[in-house]
């Protein structure tokens, strides 16, 4: 119980006051993710499948690795920013404002590619709309906490390094 007030859970966690239901919908969807059944709609030769699975596992690893660096004491698995909170710009998140979030997004795609799985594939459309919604609702209290986070905004994608 510690751990979890250590990375911002309220007691009265069932109020959703720093958005503890996102974690929980999140744990659900991950599970559902995993649960998926393969449906195979089409065939690569093996390189070009191997290459696609390398290239998005590669990306993924990289955010998420360094997303969980850069962050260090101010990881939480929740949309609110601990009370001891600093604002982090550089590293990943130099390239990306939630690279832990797009880990997980690239990680599912390349998992689909890799199966060449239509669910996976729309499980991993799945999680970019689930994460894309909660990095919504993480930004507008990191933007009431940390005066330079619309700056930081501006400059920054959301959730894929170059293009949103």
């Amino acid at each position: 119980m510690n751990k979890l007030q250590e990375w911002g859970f309220s007691k009265d966690w069932w109020r959703n006051q720093r958005g503890e239901f996102w974690v929980i919908g999140q744990t659900v969807l991950s599970i559902g993710f995993i649960l998926l059944p393969v449906v195979r709609v089409a065939t690569l030769p093996f390189a070009v499948r191997l290459g696609l699975t390398l290239g998005l596992g590669l990306i993924g690893l990289s955010l998420g690795i360094g997303g969980l660096l850069n962050l260090g004491n101010n990881l939480t698995p929740l949309p609110h920013p601990k009370e001891d909170s600093q604002l982090v710009t550089t590293g990943v998140y130099g390239w990306v404002r939630h690279p832990i979030y797009s880990s997980v997004i690239f990680l599912a795609l390349a998992y689909a590619a890799w199966q060449m799985s239509l669910s996976h594939g729309l499980g991993a459309i799945a999680l970019f709309i689930f994460f894309d919604r909660k990095a919504a609702e993480e930004e507008q209290w990191l933007s009431e906490k940390f005066k330079d986070y619309p700056t930081y905004r501006q400059a920054v994608k959301k959730l894929i390094p170059l293009l949103y």
